[in-house]
């Protein structure tokens, strides 16, 4: 839904709470008639059978261990697992992500290899960093199908999404321009999260089943109520729905002091259906949404009230045929629509206006209006075939993906600096996968192209990327038989964004400089190469248990790297003028190249006593100029060590145990400091109806910084200590 006609002051707040009201009545409803109608069908098979047994409950043992890196990837196109791909991935499944009882995006992703997440203290605006690299597309955060292109120009993290942890089932990531297929842009990898389906929550006897939670944590006192209801029409056809509102004071840092701006409260839901209209084919239509609220902080004190609204549609088509093994088709269409209204609720001083750079003075109920429609296709098809003794997954396919960018608002408010525009990013590729005996080899070729279009500038450009990768298993022998090494080259290729190219006018508060707009920038080009080993093997100690693990060195010349750079207006070449305020210019210009690179290790062991799992990534990277001159690159993310273990008690309805995770300071950056945190763990299931959630996130009250915040304007603590408490009960029939 569109901000820019929305009105100021008290008719903006009165508008506010008729959204809020208006999806928080739509949700209510959407899960509301399924429910009834599971209700109904209970009633009526009750009338049919008077005797109904309770199912014993099922194991909910830990699916984390050797199945976590053996399910086979959501966004894989040729029916891979993580174990099995030739580059670096990983795989958080429903019950990884139920331990963690992640409140934001950002708890989800905890002690996966090569990932940070940043969300300063806004927890509700998170944005993904992949081996150093984030912002600006350069990882491709997807949602159902869906791209995730919301940007506002601002201190700190640029690009941010939001997705209600509740809804997700699970999230797959893959590292490194070798995701390129998986749509444009993508140097740096892509994130993929899958939300529920009904098929997922009913068990195969079930019709109907409904599931309530409820939820506390005790820093920032946060309450989460969470509604899910399913229900199965036919086995071709079925429905789910969700509501989940979560309500979050301050939270404290480890020092016990509140980190204002910290609270939010979020309203989201979910509906969904599947239909199969045929035995080879299946439809998958959805809605996401949901409606966020927070404040930012200036000088300790609430200034903006921040009102963002989200609106995900999706469809899913496949067609699978196992008798017509050429014939594996996908059709994804997305859109993706965010809209953000920054309110001022306080006069605001010490403001310029952009264009004459006059000082000005925002009044209370000053608006800024950032509305980020981003309509997506993709479709493609794999073909199995052999060629005498060489077996072929050829994959083929294209996509494209629309941004279309409207700010509005106030002179001197902050729409000024994120430009209106449309871009354009789409592209084509042919992949075979060729696989013989002990030997695999994927080769592919993607053709990218671009464009952007402002008022007054527009750009395009293209380029063909290839990807190679060659795996052998040289070894027979048990304990041998599962070691693969593989090595891979891919390339990437990312368009510069509407922002880098388009902004413009003058810094609007605090000091005035002006903003330089660059027509000329040159896009991105990630390459890539990955050294890596992939080992499996089951029956170590005991006959059940099972050992996974990954490992990968990379090296990645991102050439023509984007970044801000100061200029100054006593260099004639510079372009910079003098004007008011200092002496500076800022732009976004080309680098020679940025050179990341960095190891990453992933491993879990599972037996029917509990599993282990460890993971480690270090990372390190920085720029070059044209000159040759080296910079530190301040987006690489600690170098991090976490270790899980757990137990399985009571024939598996109890389940405990703990995490430690070591990040190291990365070089070069000041404001970074190493530190440790613990977490704790349990989960029991009372009975087939109730289950208990526990969870204690930095039970030592550590206080730390997330590195990547080093570039906003003061230090932000992450929380200290607190205790997470659910209860979640079920019904089904």
């Amino acid at each position: 839904m569109g901000l820019a006609s929305w009105g100021r002051g008290e008719a903006a707040g009165t508008v506010r709470a008729a959204r809020h009201g208006g999806v928080c009545a739509a949700l209510m409803a959407s899960v509301a008639a399924i429910s009834l109608s599971a209700t109904l069908a209970h009633a009526q098979q009750a009338g049919e059978s008077d005797q109904e047994q309770q199912e014993e409950a099922q194991p909910s043992a830990d699916s984390g261990g050797a199945t976590l890196l053996d399910r086979i990837l959501l966004l894989s196109r040729t029916g891979e697992s993580s174990i099995e791909s030739l580059a670096s991935a990983s795989h958080v499944d429903q019950e990884q992500l139920e331990r963690r009882m992640a409140s934001t995006p950002t708890e989800m992703l905890v002690g996966v290899p090569g990932v940070a997440m940043q969300a300063d203290a806004r927890r509700v605006a998170s944005s993904v960093n992949i081996r150093g690299l984030q912002d600006f597309g350069r990882v491709a955060v997807i949602v159902d199908g869906a791209r995730q292109d919301f940007q506002r120009s601002d201190h700190g993290t640029q690009s941010t999404f939001y997705i209600d942890p509740e809804l997700v089932k699970a999230v797959d990531v893959i590292r490194g321009p070798v995701a390129n297929t998986y749509g444009s842009g993508a140097i740096g990898g892509v994130v993929f999260f899958d939300t529920k389906e009904a098929a997922d929550f009913l068990k195969p006897d079930e019709n109907w089943a409904t599931s309530l939670t409820g939820r506390f944590d005790t820093n920032g006192s946060g309450w989460t109520t969470s509604a899910t209801a399913a229900y199965r029409f036919s086995p071709d056809f079925d429905v789910i729905g969700n509501i989940v509102y979560r309500d979050y004071g301050d939270y404290k840092d480890g020092d016990g002091d509140r980190v204002n701006g910290s609270a939010f409260d979020v309203l989201s839901g979910m509906l969904k259906t599947s239909i199969r209209p045929s035995d080879t084919s299946e439809l998958k239509l959805g809605w996401i949404g949901s409606q966020d609220n927070w404040n930012e902080i200036s000088g300790g004190s609430p200034v903006y009230d921040v009102d963002m609204q989200q609106n995900t549609f999706t469809a899913r088509y496949n067609l699978t045929d196992e008798e017509r093994r050429w014939l594996d088709l996908h059709v994804n269409v997305a859109y993706n629509k965010v809209g953000l209204m920054q309110t001022s609720l306080v006069p605001v001083g010490d403001r310029f206006d952009p264009v004459t750079g006059l000082p000005v003075v925002l009044p209370p109920g000053s608006i800024s209006d950032f509305d980020v429609g981003t309509t997506s296709i993709d479709v493609w098809n794999t073909s199995r075939f052999e060629t005498g003794a060489l077996a072929h997954e050829l994959t083929y396919g294209g996509d494209w993906v629309g941004d279309d960018v409207t700010t509005i608002g106030t002179a001197g408010g902050d729409s000024f600096y994120t430009p209106s525009g449309k871009r354009n990013v789409g592209g084509a590729y042919i992949q075979d996968k060729i696989t013989w005996e002990w030997l695999e080899v994927i080769a592919g070729l993607r053709y990218d192209a671009y464009s952007l279009k402002g008022d007054t500038t527009e750009t395009s450009g293209d380029r063909i990327s290839p990807r190679i990768s060659v795996g052998v298993s040289p070894f027979e022998s048990a304990g041998l038989e599962g070691l693969q090494f593989y090595g891979t080259y891919a390339e990437g290729y990312r368009s510069p964004s509407l922002s880098e190219t388009m902004i413009s006018g003058l810094h609007p508060a605090g000091v005035t400089f002006p903003f330089l707009p660059n027509p000329d920038l040159r896009p991105e080009v990630g390459k890539t190469w990955e050294l890596g080993v992939n080992y499996r093997t089951d029956g170590i100690f005991q006959a059940d248990d099972a050992l996974r693990l990954k490992a990968a060195y990379f090296n990645n010349d991102v050439e023509d790297y984007i970044g801000s750079q100061r200029l100054s207006p006593f260099d004639p070449t510079s372009g910079c003028p003098f004007g008011p305020g200092i002496p500076i210019c800022l732009q976004y210009q080309n680098y020679a190249k940025a050179k990341i690179r960095g190891f990453e290790f992933e491993s879990v062991y599972d037996a029917a006593w509990g599993f282990a799992g460890l993971s480690a990534s270090v990372i390190d990277g920085h720029t070059v100029d044209y000159d040759g001159v080296r910079e530190d690159l301040l987006t690489v993310p600690s170098s991090q060590v976490t270790a899980q273990l757990g137990f399985r008690f009571l024939e598996d309805r109890l389940t405990v145990g703990g995490e430690v995770q070591f990040n190291g300071k990365p070089k070069g950056n000041a404001a970074a400091e190493d530190y440790t945190l613990v977490n704790a763990f349990a989960s029991y299931h009372a009975n087939d109806s109730l289950k208990f959630d526990f969870r204690v996130d930095n039970l030592f009250d550590e206080k730390y910084a997330n590195p990547l915040n080093a570039s906003t304007t003061s230090t932000i603590y992450e929380p200290g200590v607190s205790v997470k408490l659910a209860a979640t009960v079920r019904f089904g029939g």
